[in-house]
This record gives C-alpha cells, sequence and structure tokens, in this order.
C-alpha cells in the first residue's frame, strides 16, 4: 500500500461462523467456515512521533493487550524471517460490535485487523504469506493465554466461505493446514441465535483435550467422526445436497453435545440449539457456545416461525450476511501453488 506515508490505515476484520467439522481443527481435523458480515471489528493505524506501544482502546476487556501482543509477534516475525522494517512509530486504535463470549471470534478479530494495518503500515504484505498469517494472529492470542485453533484465523484473514484441513503430517511439515477458498453462493440462507447475556464459552474443551491427549478411544473416534462430517458437508455443498447438509449440522452438535456432556455446554447454549430443532430447522454452535447457526430448510415462513420463538425465549435471532473473499492480488501471489 505505497503513497502517503502519513495517511491512516484502517482494516476490518469480520466475526466468524465454525459451520461444520468444529471443534476438530483443534485435534488434526477439518472444518469448513465462513466469515460473517453481521458483526465486525475495525483496526485505525495512525503515524505517530508518539511511542510504537501507545494505544486506545474501545471498552473491549483485553484489547490493548491484543494490539499489543500481535506487534510483538509481526515484529518478531519479520525479524526470524530477515524481512526488515522501517523505523517508525504509529498509534492503533480499535472498535468492535462483535457480541462478547459469543463464540464469533471476537479477539482473533481485532488480531486480524491489527495484522491487516501492520501489512500495509510496512508494505510487506507481499513477504508474509497468507497462509502463515494465521499462525501470527493465533500466536497473538497465545501470548495472553487464550486457548484456540487456527479455524477462526483462516476464516477471517480469507473471508468468504473456506474448507480446512489440519492433517497432521501436511501441519507438521508446512506448519499450517490446506485451505480451499470455496463458493459462498453455494451456502444456503442461514440464521444467527444469540443470547444478550451469553456465559462464558471458554472452559468448553478443556476435559476433552485431556480425554484427547490421554489417548482415550472414544472421543478420538468422535473428533474423526466430527471432522468427516467437514469433509462430507464439501460435498453436500458443492452438490447443493441441502438435506444432507441439515443432517450434518445436526450431527455435529450431537456429536459435541456426547463428548462434552451437557454441563460444560450450557443449559443455554442448548436450549438455543433446541429452540430450533423444535420448528424442524437444523442448528448446530457456531464457535464453543453463545450462539448458534440455523437453516431453516423450509424456508422464509419456517425462519418466522423460529424467529417468534426465539423472541419469546428472549433469544435474538438475525439472518447471516456472508462476507466474500478478502483476498487482493498481492494476497494471492504469496499462497502456495497446488
Amino acid at each position: 500500500m505505497a503513497g502517503d506515508k502519513n495517511a491512516a490505515i484502517e482494516h476490518r476484520a469480520y466475526a466468524r461462523v465454525g459451520l461444520l467439522g468444529n471443534p476438530s481443527d483443534v485435534y488434526y481435523g477439518r472444518t469448513i467456515s465462513f466469515s460473517l458480515g453481521n458483526f465486525w471489528a475495525s483496526v485505525k493505524l495512525e503515524p505517530s512521533q508518539d511511542l510504537v506501544n501507545r494505544l486506545e482502546s474501545d471498552g473491549y476487556y483485553g484489547g490493548v493487550r491484543l494490539l499489543m501482543a500481535i506487534c510483538k509477534i509481526f515484529h518478531n516475525h519479520c525479524k526470524d524471517n530477515g524481512i526488515t522494517l522501517r523505523r517508525e512509530n504509529f498509534r492503533l486504535s480499535y472498535d468492535t460490535n462483535i457480541p462478547r463470549q459469543t463464540g464469533l471470534s471476537g479477539s482473533s478479530a481485532i488480531v486480524c485487523a491489527a495484522l491487516s494495518c501492520l501489512l500495509d503500515f510496512y508494505e510487506v504484505r507481499h513477504l508474509i504469506k497468507v497462509e502463515v498469517r494465521p499462525n501470527l494472529i493465533l500466536n497473538a492470542e497465545k501470548e495472553l493465554g487464550i486457548v484456540a485453533g487456527l479455524q477462526d484465523r483462516v476464516a477471517q484473514v480469507y473471508g468468504g466461505l473456506v474448507y480446512m484441513d489440519f492433517n497432521k503430517k501436511h501441519k507438521e511439515e508446512l506448519g499450517h493446514g490446506e485451505y480451499e477458498p470455496m463458493d459462498e453462493g453455494l451456502l444456503p440462507s442461514l440464521h444467527l441465535i444469540y443470547a444478550e447475556n451469553p456465559s462464558d464459552s471458554g472452559k468448553v474443551h478443556s476435559t476433552v483435550r485431556q480425554r484427547w491427549l490421554s489417548g482415550d478411544e472414544f472421543i478420538i473416534c468422535t473428533m474423526e467422526e466430527v471432522a468427516d462430517i467437514a469433509l462430507e458437508g464439501r460435498t453436500a455443498l458443492i452438490e447443493k445436497d441441502y438435506a444432507k447438509f441439515a443432517n450434518l449440522m445436526n450431527r455435529n452438535f450431537d456429536l459435541r453435545r456426547q463428548m462434552f456432556g451437557d454441563n460444560a455446554l450450557g443449559a443455554l447454549n442448548i436450549e438455543m440449539v433446541e429452540i430450533a430443532r423444535r420448528v424442524g430447522a437444523a442448528s448446530k454452535f457456531t464457535g464453543s457456545g453463545g450462539a448458534v447457526v440455523v437453516y431453516c430448510p423450509e424456508g422464509p415462513s419456517q425462519a418466522k416461525l423460529l424467529e417468534y420463538e426465539c423472541k419469546k425465549a428472549g433469544f435474538l435471532f438475525q439472518p447471516v450476511q456472508v462476507m466474500p473473499s478478502f483476498l487482493n492480488e498481492i494476497d494471492l501471489g504469496t499462497m502456495s501453488s497446488k
């Protein structure tokens, strides 16, 4: 992004929906995710005479620390890879409308938007591969003790609809998964249900992770089945077999429920899934709880009925807006050729 060195740079990163296969991304599995246009975080970078770490917040907990963490990770990555950065100061500020604790990846959106600003400020977008950027975002969050997988960050870097394969061999050889952008036009109309005051979704993975590491056969087999749902879902979407797609959404949640148990998932989160099922819609978590993605196979009348039921139950309900791919020509030029 050449031009006026004194001009402010601003980028948005959007919330994401884990559509199929989650949470297998942290277990060498596969997922399909998309970028959710309903909510976003924006970060502004302004050249400044002040110190680099003068940061301004708009009240999102931990946001300033997230910005500081990505600055550190970005600078270390450039140093380790022989990418020279000019010595100039800047100020970062951010804003976000992503509801907290809804499993819509609010923290990684802030980091993703900030990384985009840094890539353009230092004019190094062509030097840092698209596939590597989600790792930088995740590493910044790990600095703050956030436990997560790559799926969310991939969806936020790429935009649009993305199929991801995190097979162990590929991850160990290249340091990242295989990411395949799909045509977002393959998606049917989807809706979102979320609670105004959700419970914290951060503790959901704990015991399952330990059991998986300990070689628990039930967890390992079930997680493989969850990963297979993304593979089957990819085919179902390409073939526009939406009856199969609906079954896979429901199956994905049922398998998660078997592994994690109702106490870990939380009554409020389960009720959001079941309110959709009671009217014949397919539903599952968008992430680890707090929000639910819904497909109404019978169309607008079914969606209207569900909206009424959600309102009665005190849940928010809205149509999903899918954002197209964010990658420009420079980004596409950095991608590994198949």
